[in-house]
């Protein structure tokens, strides 16, 4: 995928939790305004590790159940997944460089 996927509480098993390549999961919402602002950062990291991480993004206010089993309390919140399981977790606005360090992370 070369763009963030939207996904719900309804796929979020079989995007996230069963996928062969690590996952970054956004939780987001519309009224946040830093979920704005880290918004076209990972439109770009999502061209540049198209093809060996996948990056979706699921509204906290539509889709609860995911971020509830999560233990999301603030947003924006960046899980990375790797073989199915949470890696590693940002929380909060952060630069593009420190989203790629944890990005490679994920890969080695």
């Amino acid at each position: 995928m070369n763009k963030p996927i939207a996904i719900d509480d309804s796929n979020f098993d079989q995007i996230v939790l069963k996928a062969e390549t690590p996952v970054v999961v956004d939780f987001w919402a519309p009224w946040c305004r830093p979920c704005l602002m880290i918004a076209p950062i990972l439109d770009e990291l999502a061209q540049e590790y198209n093809g060996r991480v996948t990056i979706a993004r699921i509204d906290v206010d539509q889709h609860q159940k995911a971020a509830a089993k999560y233990g999301i309390m603030a947003i924006p919140n960046l899980i990375i997944f790797k073989n199915g399981r949470p890696f590693s977790q940002i929380v909060g606005y952060k630069p593009k460089a420190e989203l790629k360090r944890g990005l490679d992370a994920a890969l080695d």
